[in-house]
């Protein structure tokens, strides 16, 4: 069941004009994770349409094998399956009831069209 791996992307950072640390996505300044053993399942798809264009938005729930703790946050970047995905939300760290180390992760990706 998990057999896949994403990859984490974090921006770098850079100072704006205004003095301002901001994030840099710019692809040399990026930091990437490799995060093997997770399952990637299907989890929401919606359609949303106005005057000027249609939007489609799809979810993925990511789920770690048991044992599996990556550095991945709520404003990170992951890819997959030849897409760049935004991570929406906290990361879920569900604990081992036995000695309180991280049991798996959770969270939801999302990609947006349109």
């Amino acid at each position: 069941m998990f057999h896949q791996t994403i990859v984490r992307v974090r921006a770098g950072t850079k100072v704006d004009r205004g003095g301002n640390t901001v994030m840099d996505w710019a692809p040399d300044k990026v930091n990437r994770l490799p995060v093997s053993r997770v399952s990637v399942q299907p989890a929401t798809q919606t359609e949303e349409n106005d005057a000027t264009r249609s939007q489609v938005i799809t979810g993925w729930q990511v789920i770690s094998a048991p044992g599996v703790d990556a550095d991945i946050r709520a404003d990170d970047r992951i890819e997959w399956s030849a897409m760049t995905l935004e991570v929406a939300g906290e990361v879920g760290r569900y604990l081992d009831f036995g000695d309180g180390s991280t049991h798996h992760i959770e969270f939801v990706m999302r990609r947006t069209t349109g």
